[in-house]
């Protein structure tokens, strides 16, 4: 255990950032917790004896189990085929006699750990979405101050025509809040107890079973489904999903800092780390070339949000579960679901980390846009030919042009201007570099930042009224 432990530290760094928790440590708390939430709903319901409830929760906390008690449930975890029935025994000596029975009491294997997985689930949402805000605060204040910076589009990796920084970001800012939208929607409504007993019928509880689930529920801060869902998995799989679109947001920012820093095109840059120790390796270094300073904060998330298709196709594989209890589909969700709350954590830190520090090269933006010769108003050059020469008769001549710019190594203005038929076609030369100016032709770009900055306030402006409005519930 202690060596596995120290293999997955090596990558950590990259793949455990932030504090998204969901490694053993983690699993063996939430599933006490359930026990412990279990047994307050049972003496609420009348099951229990007074007092058993806090008995039980004051007993169901991992760091207090000594090592020989954590070796225990994992040996019995190969005997019974998952942690939960050695956990109840030890949790059941570690209680007062009175409260014994209100251990595990109705439940199955499966309810305690499907509803650990929900805690889980909770725990790093809240964390994640944390995160996600830090970094979408961070993209609207790039959006801001950018909403009018030139640069080039690119489209299919090529030179496309001029948009603004200030709507790259927008964009960047507009998937980061979708991201936190379906965050919000999992946690409002799909994260659920499970409580159905042996065979989800909580036959054991006679008529309270509905009633001890409801409490159960409350107990625990989740949802209460209308019935046991032990084969019916949507709900993990929306997890899942709400994790993918969340490593997808990011992965769509990394992977557009990646292109853009690259030394060729140098038109943004992260920052560098703090609080670095005297002696670390410096932020991006390389190990066999001094002078390189690799996006690392991009490249982590691009390693973290890779393997999250795969964790989500193994759960949505994983959903096709038989009759009242799957035969290893169940078991085979289980390292998936870890993995996916903790890889979309990381990913969500080194977002806050990569937006909060980026630099932005506007001057570089410029050169890069300048170099182009006009060729990237092309598209507007035909559009003023097309009046008097039509439009197909227009894209071709503009076409022409083009080639003849990039093959002599000359802006497209003079290639144009030097053309008998843009004479003939009344255009002059102030017309040309009208149509060459790539400030006027950005169409609604200043419109879409400003919405995206709107819809991103409007968000921020829900979570300032929830927390006001849940510090006065707790006042």
């Amino acid at each position: 255990m202690a060596e596995q432990d120290a293999a997955l530290t090596l990558f950590a760094g990259v793949f455990s950032r932030g504090d998204v928790d969901a490694g053993d440590a983690a699993w063996l708390q939430a599933l006490l917790d359930a026990e412990a939430g279990l047994a307050r709903a049972l003496e609420r319901a009348g099951l229990a004896p007074s007092g058993a409830g806090a008995a039980v929760t004051r007993a169901a906390v991992a760091a207090d189990l000594s090592a020989a008690e954590v070796a225990e449930v994992a040996r019995a975890s190969e005997l019974t085929g998952n942690p939960v029935p050695g956990l109840a025994r030890v949790l059941g000596r570690r209680v007062p006699g009175f409260a014994a029975p209100a251990v595990h009491r109705g439940a199955t294997s499966q309810d305690i750990m499907d509803t650990a997985a929900m805690l889980l689930a909770r725990r790093a949402t809240e964390v994640i979405r944390r995160d996600l805000m830090t970094a979408a605060g961070a993209a609207a204040g790039l959006a801001r101050r950018h909403r009018d910076t030139l640069m080039i589009g690119r489209t299919l990796l090529q030179q496309a025509v001029p948009v603004t920084f200030g709507v790259v970001a927008a964009g960047w800012l507009a998937g980061l809040d979708e991201a936190v939208t379906g965050l919000d929607a999992l946690a409002e409504a799909r994260l659920a107890v499970q409580f159905g007993g042996a065979a989800g019928t909580l036959a054991s509880l006679g008529d309270d079973g509905p009633a001890v689930t409801a409490l159960l529920a409350d107990e625990l801060a989740l949802a209460a489904p209308p019935l046991p869902w032990h084969t019916e998995r949507l709900r993990v799989i929306d997890v899942a999903v709400a994790m993918a679109r969340v490593t997808a947001a990011l992965g769509k920012i990394a992977r557009d800092v990646t292109l853009l820093a690259q030394t060729e095109v140098g038109e943004v840059a992260e920052g560098a780390a703090g609080g670095q120790p005297a002696g670390a390796p410096r932020r991006g270094g390389s190990s066999a070339m001094p002078n390189k300073r690799n996006p690392v904060a991009s490249v982590a998330i691009l390693g973290c949000s890779r393997q999250v298709p795969g964790l989500l196709a193994t759960l949505v594989a994983c959903a096709e579960q038989e009759l009242q209890r799957a035969a290893g589909a169940w078991h085979a969700e289980w390292q998936p679901f870890s993995d996916i709350l903790r890889l979309a954590g990381s990913a969500a830190a080194w977002g806050a980390d990569l937006l909060g520090g980026l630099t932005v090269d506007a001057e570089q933006m410029a050169a890069n846009l300048a170099a182009t010769g006009g060729l990237p108003l092309a598209e507007r050059v035909t559009g003023l030919l097309a009046g008097a020469l039509g439009r197909p008769a227009a894209h071709d001549l503009v076409a022409g042009a083009a080639v003849r710019a990039v093959s002599a190594g000359v802006p497209l203005r003079d290639v144009l201007l030097a053309m008998p038929a843009v004479e003939q076609a009344s255009v002059t030369a102030d017309h040309v570099d009208a149509a060459l100016d790539p400030a006027g032709y950005l169409g609604a770009a200043g419109e879409f930042v400003d919405a995206a900055l709107h819809a991103h306030e409007e968000l921020s402006t829900r979570d300032h009224h929830g927390q006001r409005d849940e510090e006065n519930d707790h006042g």
